[in-house]
């Protein structure tokens, strides 16, 4: 199987779904009683969809992917919490299958990669009154460095320094989703740079990361997906024990850190049944990339 079958981008507009309490609880049965709780302990109705809908998508994508059952997929979580495949005896035709999930506002969406670490990041970005805006972005100051922050300073109005706000955030975000960092990362450490959002690139605690790749998409209205894509060896102690490989040559690295990056493909929430997983209709739901390549840039 070619390892560009190992890259996939899936999204749900869960805005779109209005299930009865019904229809609900018949599309959590699809999934292990195991992993119910983690969505009925959710209050709001639309915390319960995102939920669900994160979860179903992970299934849906292995078993698509993998060709793995479902009543055989196992997928646990670190204790910072990042998903994982546990592969057991499964014969996979991708070095290093990986996955990660993001959902904020309307979408929930799902990446994965056949040799790169994988982090996914959505924000629901949104317009504020003056006064509250320039309060709100403030109060994020001490997550950017200085470099970022004259940026997001300098972007113009306020909506458009909302918006380049988001955008460091959600690179953020996903780089330390990549790695499998919990809540506990010094954010103002990981420090972007870019040209007009251009050949991204991170430096870490001042040292430029050279194998690393990001991209910027425009996911519906009002809605940013960031993706981050690095080295394994880059991943925390406990998130290398989960992955298959870790090891690479140069050569094998690059030639999955250069394969194309895929755009997003929309899904209905029924397409993740067992039923209609990988036979439904996809609509591609990429709208913008805003960037693919960080390349060697710095070197």
């Amino acid at each position: 199987m070619a390892l560009e079958n190992g890259i996939q981008r899936w999204a749900v507009n869960i805005s779109e779904w209005d299930p009865s309490p019904l229809a609900f609880s018949s599309a959590m049965s699809f999934l292990p009683r195991h992993e119910h709780p983690s969505i009925t302990r959710f209050v709001k109705m639309g915390d319960r969809k995102r939920a669900l809908v994160s979860r179903l998508m992970q299934y849906a994508l292995v078993h698509q992917v993998l060709g793995i059952t479902y009543n055989e997929i196992c997928i646990k979580r670190t204790v910072e919490g990042k998903p994982y495949l546990e592969y057991g005896s499964a014969v996979l035709d991708f070095p290093n299958f990986n996955f990660n999930v993001s959902h904020q506002g309307d979408y929930v969406a799902i990446a994965s990669e056949p040799i790169c670490i994988v982090g996914l990041d959505i924000v629901d970005y949104f317009s504020l009154e003056k006064d509250s805006a320039r309060e709100f972005i403030q109060s994020f100051s001490p997550y950017f460095s200085g470099l970022e922050w004259n940026g997001i300073l300098n972007a113009g109005s306020d909506n458009q320094m909302l918006l380049e706000l988001y955008r460091y955030w959600s690179l953020k975000e996903a780089f330390i989703k990549a790695t499998g960092e919990g809540v506990g990362c010094r954010l103002d450490n990981i420090e972007f740079q870019h040209i007009y959002w251009e050949n991204i690139l991170v430096r870490v605690n001042g040292k430029i990361l050279k194998d690393w790749r990001f991209c910027l998409f425009e996911l519906g209205k009002n809605h940013l997906a960031a993706i981050a894509r690095g080295h394994p060896m880059a991943a925390t102690i406990n998130y290398k024990k989960t992955l298959k490989r870790t090891m690479f040559d140069d050569n094998e690295y690059r030639q999955g850190l250069h394969l194309p990056n895929a755009g997003f493909v929309l899904r209905e929430v029924d397409e993740l049944f067992p039923s209609r997983c990988g036979l439904g209709r996809t609509h591609i739901g990429l709208l913008q990339t805003r960037d693919d390549a960080s390349e060697d840039e710095g070197e």
